[in-house]
């Protein structure tokens, strides 16, 4: 069984340092080391990267690169961090299914996929590694997102499921609750881009497609199908059904619809709030409006045609049912406890 959040197994294999910064100088004029990386990478500033540049935690070409070095088109620069505490998570994730070269992990709110940012040996990537060495994730999703993960154990495989996305084969269904009484079903098509009215920079806007407007230059369009499922209490739940795979393509189409999802800290109710969740300045007077710790979006169904073709799904967490019932709609959580347990 995979570990509680207390306890762990003992590591198979040793896990590499992380390497944040591992870019290739793609540009024609040459630039100062110092002057590329306070540019290209501003979690530190100038004399911060210096400062590293001096430790020996920045390398140029493999060898450790200097204040003065140049760089030019090629060089490939690496970025070697120190070991830091990193934030708790939630590790009691499972393995759904096991098949020909993947595994299907039902992975719990509060664990990120991929190393970034803060978290390294505290992702689902560093926990399949310590077990079965390398692997490939064929999707992934947000840290605060739980639901299925396919994962490739091999290359081959990673390249037979590569093909099969491609093709338009795989098909993923999310559950999702939402702020408001949504219609009984809504298709929305249009364009997703970057949400210029946000101080968060990665933060995105939903905007419907119209005959007359032209999208913007970095729009990207998006489809998505919702069906609600039941509502109760000012609270919708819904089945999405993604038509494309973009980057926080739900939550940006659901709130830019005028129905946020609960516990959602970057496209809930207050667009300041993600910016007092990563300082951990979060108020109860937050927590209250949130309702649930982490967005209320799961990756329940995942199904694919081919040679391995398969049909998956993943309980929810026990928090919606916790949440839901708090919110006096017992039904509701009884509806979805039969729907789980009609799915296994």
């Amino acid at each position: 069984m995979p570990p509680s959040k207390k306890q762990r197994p003992p590591e198979k294999k040793a896990i590499p340092l992380r390497r944040i910064c591992r870019t290739p100088f793609s540009e024609s004029r040459e630039c100062p080391l110092t002057e590329w990386l306070s540019a290209r990478f501003t979690y530190h500033d100038q004399d911060e990267w210096e400062h590293l540049i001096r430790s020996g935690r920045v390398l140029v070409d493999g060898k450790p690169g200097h204040c003065g070095t140049i760089l030019r088109k090629g060089a490939v620069v690496e970025y070697l961090p120190e070991e830091q505490q990193e934030p708790a998570v939630d590790f009691n994730w499972t393995i759904l299914e096991q098949g020909n070269g993947w595994l299907a992990i039902n992975k719990p709110p509060d664990l990120p996929c991929h190393p970034g940012g803060r978290y390294f040996r505290n992702t689902l990537w560093a926990e399949l590694y310590a077990r079965f060495g390398k692997v490939h994730f064929i999707h992934r999703l947000d840290r605060e997102t739980s639901g299925i993960v396919l994962v490739a154990l091999n290359p081959e495989t990673a390249g037979r499921l590569g093909k099969i996305i491609e093709a338009g084969r795989l098909r993923k269904e999310y559950l999702v609750l939402v702020e408001g009484e949504f219609p009984a079903r809504l298709t929305a098509r249009g364009w997703l881009c970057r949400d210029t009215a946000s101080s968060v920079r990665k933060k995105l806007r939903f905007v419907e497609l119209q005959p007359d407007l032209e999208p913007e230059d970095d729009a990207t369009m998006c489809e998505t199908y919702f069906e609600r499922v039941d509502c109760c209490g000012g609270l919708s739940c819904l089945r999405a059904i993604l038509k494309t795979g973009r980057t926080h393509q739900i939550r940006a189409t659901l709130q830019s619809l005028g129905y946020p999802l609960v516990g959602d800290k970057l496209y809930g109710f207050d667009p300041d709030c993600f910016l007092r969740f990563i300082r951990g300045e979060l108020s109860e007077e937050d927590q209250m409006r949130l309702g649930m710790k982490h967005q209320a979006l799961h990756a329940w169904r995942l199904s694919w045609e081919g040679p391995d073709s398969d049909h998956l799904t993943a309980p929810l967490p026990a928090s919606w049912f916790t949440f839901l019932r708090s919110r006096g709609c017992e039904g509701l959580a009884d509806s979805l406890d039969r729907k789980m347990r009609s799915a296994r």
